[in-house]
């Protein structure tokens, strides 16, 4: 039961018995259990590891056992710890090219060189990308972050896309599955996908992209404020991780058409089970929400719904829940 907080089952056994016997010996624990003594001391020293045993103040050279009200929630808060270093690992890569393209652009003042160029204002942008449509001959992959995205921003994007369709070029976007339930970019995703594009849905996506023709890439100078404009990049090197980066998430994402099916061990939608995740890792409701593109409001309303399901009466209780029945990616 508690091979999720790093015990297995050998382990586990033997922490069941020093609670119940914390005076016993060795030798008591290998006849309780019907264990060789080799396999009480690996188990010791593995509990002693974890910090569930402490030396015992009244025998000097003896162990006793944590009580699991301290140990276990112990081990717990250590995995989350754990798993934010692993998830701000995760984001850190995610955004590594975004950071490195504006790092290589601040150190350089010209405002385009042979492999960059610096886009600042939207008219700047808008002028750059109907260059780069027009030229593209066969393929745009895009991603777009951030939920529902604004009037402006699909108004933009439509002649564009109209003209690149009508040339038969392949289309291929992103969105985060939160726009499922916003009618205009939900109306905007479907006229993509009658012209014969494809888009697809995630629960949370990288930083916002364009990439044409696997050769030019448009990124946020900053993925955090995209209102500091955009850098224009051509470096193969750079190109090629983006286009990685984006068919790793492509393939883990479903048609727009399609129905995210719930996962039949947990009873969980994949939003669920992200939602769960990042507030695992200790994120707010407000970034939580942010990352999957919808209100701090609606994290709260769906996290109140996954308590009731774990019949959890505080957040905490229901991430040791969910971590024992292993709802958390």
């Amino acid at each position: 039961m508690l091979d999720v907080l790093g015990l297995d089952r050998g382990v586990e056994a033997v922490y069941r018995a020093m609670l119940a016997h914390p005076e016993g010996s060795v030798q008591d624990l290998c006849d309780q259990l019907g264990v060789p003594e080799s396999t009480v001391r690996d188990a010791l020293d593995k509990l002693a590891d974890l910090r569930l045993l402490r030396a015992s103040r009244d025998v000097l050279g003896e162990m006793r056992p944590v009580s699991p009200e301290v140990g276990l929630e112990l081990l717990l808060r250590r995995q989350e710890e754990e798993l934010l270093r692993r998830r701000q690992d995760l984001e850190l890569g995610k955004a590594a090219a975004a950071r490195a393209i504006a790092e290589y652009a601040d150190l350089r003042p010209a405002t385009r060189t042979a492999t960059s160029e610096r886009l600042v204002g939207l008219d700047a942008i808008q002028a750059r990308l109907e260059g780069l449509a027009r030229e593209m001959s066969g393929e745009c992959l895009s991603v777009m972050p951030g939920g529902a995205q604004s009037q402006a921003s699909l108004d933009a994007s439509r002649p564009l896309d109209d003209a690149a369709l009508s040339r038969g070029i392949s289309i291929l976007t992103l969105y985060q599955d939160s726009v499922r339930h916003d009618p205009a970019t939900l109306a905007y995703a479907r006229w993509t996908t009658g012209r014969g594009g494809m888009v697809r849905t995630c629960p949370t996506l990288p930083p916002r992209m364009l990439v044409f023709d696997r050769r030019v890439a448009v990124v946020p100078i900053d993925p955090a404020d995209t209102k500091r404009g955009a850098i224009c990049i051509s470096e193969a090197g750079v190109v090629a991780s983006l286009v990685a980066l984006f068919e790793q998430t492509w393939h883990s994402a479903v048609p727009l058409g399609a129905d995210r099916s719930k996962d039949t061990r947990t009873g969980l939608s994949t939003a669920e089970q992200e939602l769960l995740t990042l507030l695992a890792s200790g994120l707010t409701d407000e970034v939580a929400g942010r990352r999957l593109g919808i209100s701090a409001r609606s994290v709260r309303r769906q996290m109140a719904g996954l308590m009731e399901r774990l019949d959890a009466s505080s957040r905490f209780e229901a991430g040791l829940k969910a971590a024992q029945r292993g709802w958390l990616q």
